[in-house]
């Protein structure tokens, strides 16, 4: 194994790392193959000679970049890394469907987040040219998942300036009863989900900073009555427990520079019988809508495990 060894003798290597050692991680994501010590301002990289080439070729192009412009954003590291971080991902990219491994975020602890599906692909593409996007489909596909990596990705690109998540708060079959605690610990087991999957694509103290200052909120359906939603990507998940007017009044939140996801699964409606889910008709009324998209993912979307396809099989949810 060949070592290579270098310093960040001219820039201040907190700034080269990135607050939480976020670009840190990005750069050991792309190149996974080697192994990076780093202290203060030495890195020790043990590797292929070819790969510490190639390191040692991007990091020269990081450095010069934060010495011109006293900056390194996470977007510029992506940019500057570009082929070979989109290398890295191809070959080590799981492809139980036939193909994918486009990276939307990189994630905390090396986690690359990518869109693994042909549907969740479509997701990517599909938020780029239009302003609402819903993603319907079964349990495990990624909906949710990939919206919210979607929304990170604007946030980190500074496209937007909040994140917004909500969901309604109906019980899956379960009574919780009076919960103890303030509002907030009230209606986070409902929103739980949610944290579970910015927890894997923000590092702790700064999700905790964002949640703090608002500039990522997670709120129940309801907190969005009478508010205008402009400059934020929105994330509606469960939608299919979401009534006809709370849908309605949702989706009439939207300012001019907003971008909003509605995720739903038909199959998982937690509505007291004799309420129907306004996901039906919103699905029905808005196909036609020129900046509104709809994508439905199936069984073949499932990145769970291997046995959730077969148990949505023996459930009539796919076939």
């Amino acid at each position: 194994m060949n070592e290579l060894k270098l310093t960040l003798d001219t820039v201040n290597p907190a700034h080269f790392w990135g607050a939480n050692n976020e670009n840190y991680e990005m750069i050991k994501g792309a190149f996974a193959k080697l192994k990076l010590v780093a202290r203060g301002s030495e890195i020790k990289v043990l590797g292929d000679e070819q790969e510490l080439k190639a390191f040692e070729d991007k990091f020269s192009q990081l450095v010069a970049h934060l010495e011109k412009y006293s900056s390194l954003t996470n977007n510029d590291v992506e940019s500057i890394l570009g082929a070979k971080a989109n290398g890295v991902v191809k070959k080590d990219v799981e492809q139980p469907t036939g193909g994918g491994g486009e990276v939307i975020v990189f994630g905390t602890n090396g986690l690359l987040v990518k869109a693994r599906t042909a549907n969740q692909r479509r997701m990517v593409s599909s938020i780029a040219k239009n302003d609402i996007l819903f993603a319907i489909g079964p349990a495990g596909t990624g909906k949710t998942y990939t919206a919210v990596a979607l929304a990170v990705r604007a946030l980190k690109n500074k496209e937007i300036k909040r994140i917004i998540l909500t969901r309604p708060a109906v019980e899956a079959g379960e009574n919780l009863g009076f919960l103890p605690g303030d509002l907030k610990e009230k209606i986070d087991p409902y929103l739980r989900p949610l944290y579970d999957a910015l927890d894997d694509m923000i590092p702790a103290e700064k999700l905790k900073f964002y949640i703090e200052n608002r500039t990522i909120e997670i709120a129940p359906l309801a907190f969005m009555r009478g508010r205008t939603l402009d400059n934020c990507f929105v994330i509606l998940d469960e939608a299919q427990n979401a009534t006809d007017m709370q849908l309605k009044m949702f989706l009439t939140r939207m300012g001019p520079t907003a971008k909003f996801i509605v995720t739903g699964d038909v199959t998982q409606i937690d509505l007291p019988k004799k309420q129907m889910s306004g996901l039906f008709n919103g699905l029905r009324i808005l196909e036609d809508i020129k900046g509104i998209d709809i994508i439905y993912l199936s069984g073949e979307d499932v990145v769970r495990h291997k046995l959730v396809k077969d148990i949505l099989k023996a459930y009539g949810d796919i076939q």
